[in-house]
């Protein structure tokens, strides 16, 4: 229930290897999912290199095993993530392919929260943060 509503989003991505950052700005949605849980609707534009681009992605978050968590899928229904916020923080990982990423979720009040996102692997050293504010608040 937290998650749910339209929220401004501001990502930073690092390459710590290279040193390059790039920067997202747009608006996710989440929106009631028939037979409960949420889908998430991530659009956007991305910044790399002096290029931008449109971005989009969609996750479908999932009634967990009790209040505040939640199975976090890939849109296509692959595996991502478990998430659980009822104490407001929450640390996941999810192996792909060679590499690594772990996530930590903080929620900071009523209508602000952040991910970041750490990737390691052998082609990839990467830290992505999110700042998520509700629309209108």
């Amino acid at each position: 229930a937290y998650l749910a509503g339209r929220w401004r989003t501001e990502r930073t991505v690092r390459d710590l290897a290279s040193g390059a950052e790039g920067r997202f700005e747009g608006a996710t949605a989440f929106e009631a999912l028939t037979g409960g849980g949420l889908l998430s609707r991530e659009a956007g534009a991305f910044t790399w290199q002096g290029v931008t681009r449109p971005a989009e992605r969609t996750l479908r978050y999932e009634p967990g095993a009790g209040p505040g968590t939640a199975d976090v899928r890939f849109a296509d229904g692959r595996p991502f993530h478990s998430l659980d916020l009822a104490s407001g923080r929450h640390v996941a990982d999810h192996p792909c392919a060679a590499d690594l990423y772990r996530g930590e979720f903080t929620v900071r009040d009523a209508d602000h929260w952040r991910t970041v996102w750490r990737v390691g692997g052998p082609a990839k050293d990467l830290l992505l943060i999110t700042d998520y504010s509700r629309e209108g608040a």
